[in-house]
């Protein structure tokens, strides 16, 4: 089949990859001139590196990525450094972190050359016709995949949109230049209305981010400066993490979900995949994973499918995968309330429930969100 991939970030190009490895015809479509990945990076799970083997991307990513953080005490911590909870070793056995531009360039490169191509703004058809329109000139494929973010123009076009909802909350994110002595430990750091995360990545380096509870497009002169500020007097290395980052590297988003799920993620022969389908707020560290879900369901349903067959691929895909990703993106948007609690007595009881909470209770629940089959 001729197959069109809308967007070239970690979903598009995993689905392209993996279509490409099943014989289909991939062409992406960017409208970036250089795209890849903003500087920081991700924890993927056990149910990422099960879809990226589906895909044939398992021990690439492996390559790449750094298991360092499945050895050390993790869980979460107060601004004073005393641990609220430890997350059981079993639960994070097989996480690894990866900095988001190397996985982006990884995935890139098993794309056959020429199948990228860059500068593009391509429309999907309103009606879900399997085409895409490019300055004013269509071309015709047998599938369309949006696969375009959260604020998906396609998405929008289709008439699958629901919009966007901010979360309350601001985020920067930073990567290391070189190493930071963690004593072992790594996670997150809980306090009032805004927090802190430390995870370790390959070559030494460290990727943070803290986030703040903020109004909406909140605009800062330094954003250095603010971020460093805002953790004043909070444990090591939290300190130290942001001042072995350059200033000018030091990157801030608000953070967004879906404000409703979507009523489907298919119409005709077009489907969504990733952000454009259900972006999440990122305290489950589940988007890409999902993504990459995503990009796996499709490659085995399309696998060995003729052009006649498309839509009852895509109605299984629906179904399969609306359910696990929406109950994950509630999950998340619940966890990001209570992390980010401000209120003096409501974060007193959040505390005392993580303490009084079983590492092991929370390990199951971890567990039972990385537990996944291609199906």
């Amino acid at each position: 089949m001729r197959v069109a991939v809308v967007g070239a970030g970690i979903g598009g190009l995993a689905v392209a990859v993996g279509l490409q490895h099943s014989g289909h015809d991939v062409a992406v479509f960017e409208r970036r001139t250089r795209p890849n990945a903003v500087g920081s990076g991700l924890t993927l799970f056990e149910n990422t590196f099960a879809a990226l083997e589906v895909l044939g991307l398992a021990n690439a990513v492996r390559d790449i990525s750094s298991g360092q953080i499945a050895s050390m005490r993790t869980g979460q911590r107060r601004p004073s450094g005393a641990w609220l909870m430890t997350v059981p070793p079993g639960a994070v056995a097989s996480l690894r972190s990866v900095h988001r531009m190397d996985l982006h360039r990884a995935l890139t490169d098993q794309l056959r050359a020429g199948s990228l191509r860059t500068g593009i703004d391509a429309h999907a058809s309103a009606d879900g016709a399997p085409e895409v329109t490019i300055d004013n000139r269509k071309e015709f494929f047998d599938l369309v995949v949006v696969a375009d973010g959260i604020r998906s123009d396609n998405r929008v076009r289709l008439g699958l949109d629901t919009g966007v909802l901010y979360a309350g909350y601001t985020t920067w994110r930073g990567v290391t230049t070189g190493p930071v002595d963690l004593q072992g430990e790594a996670g997150e750091t809980w306090g009032r209305g805004k927090l802190f995360g430390i995870v370790p990545l390959p070559d030494h380096r460290i990727y943070w981010f803290g986030t703040l509870n903020t109004p909406e497009a909140t605009a800062f002169t330094d954003e250095y400066e603010t971020a460093k500020k805002t953790y004043v007097d909070w444990h090591s290395p939290v300190q130290e993490c942001i001042a072995a980052t350059p200033p000018a590297e030091v990157i801030r988003h608000d953070i967004y979900d879906l404000a409703r799920p979507l009523p489907s993620f298919t119409r005709g022969r077009t489907v969504l995949l990733g952000d454009a389908a259900h972006a999440m707020t990122p305290n489950l560290g589940q988007g890409a994973g999902q993504a990459i879900e995503d990009a796996a369901i499709l490659t085995r349903l399309l696998r060995g499918v003729s052009a006649r067959d498309v839509l009852a691929a895509l109605s299984r895909y629906n179904a399969l995968r609306m359910k696990r990703t929406q109950t994950i993106s509630r999950r998340s948007r619940a966890t990001g309330r209570i992390a980010q609690a401000s209120r003096p007595l409501t974060v007193a009881l959040r505390d005392t429930a993580l303490r009084l909470t079983p590492g092991t209770v929370m390990g199951a629940v971890s567990r039972s969100i990385q537990r996944w089959d291609v199906q």
